[in-house]
């Protein structure tokens, strides 16, 4: 027996999420250049993040050299703050350099070139893989289901 997808919040938000990126994006040409443009931006952020908390790990160096160690900042012990602060620069380093890496690999994904049959094929199994949820049929099937009293998911 087939098992069924996971139907908790965040899972449902994927399959959603996943669903719209293939009808938004149904060739590779646009698969491609989607995910670029994501481990871009998320390159981007990370580092700009990672930046601001070396910015902040320095001064705040500075700042508890020339003050006492038992001193509260905040409520939160100045030791506790700088090794959490530390703990995410290291974090944030180590995700920066696997997006390095994932860069990397990514630029092999687009040495590939497709002839246009192969696109229309994308386009084709795109529509079968995620069909759009406003198209007729579809929103006319999910009316009958909502409708139907014994399906188990039903509240």
């Amino acid at each position: 027996m087939p098992e069924e997808p996971c139907q908790c919040p965040d899972c449902q938000r994927f399959y959603r999420e996943h669903d719209r990126l293939i009808r938004e994006a149904p060739t590779l040409r646009q698969q491609q250049e989607l995910n670029w443009a994501a481990l871009q931006s998320f390159r981007t952020l990370a580092g700009k993040v990672l930046e601001e908390l070396q910015k902040q790990s320095s001064s705040s160096t500075l700042d508890e050299i020339s003050e006492s160690k038992d001193k509260v900042l905040s409520g939160v012990d100045l030791d506790y703050h700088s090794d959490s602060l530390q703990q995410a620069i290291a974090d944030l380093e180590n995700i920066n350099a696997h997006l390095f890496s994932i860069e990397a690999l990514m630029e092999r994904i687009f040495d590939v070139k497709v002839p246009d049959s192969i696109e229309k094929k994308f386009r084709e199994l795109a529509g079968e893989l995620a069909p759009d949820p406003l198209n007729v049929d579809r929103l006319r099937l999910n009316r009958l289901l909502h409708q139907t009293p014994d399906l188990p998911d039903r509240n």
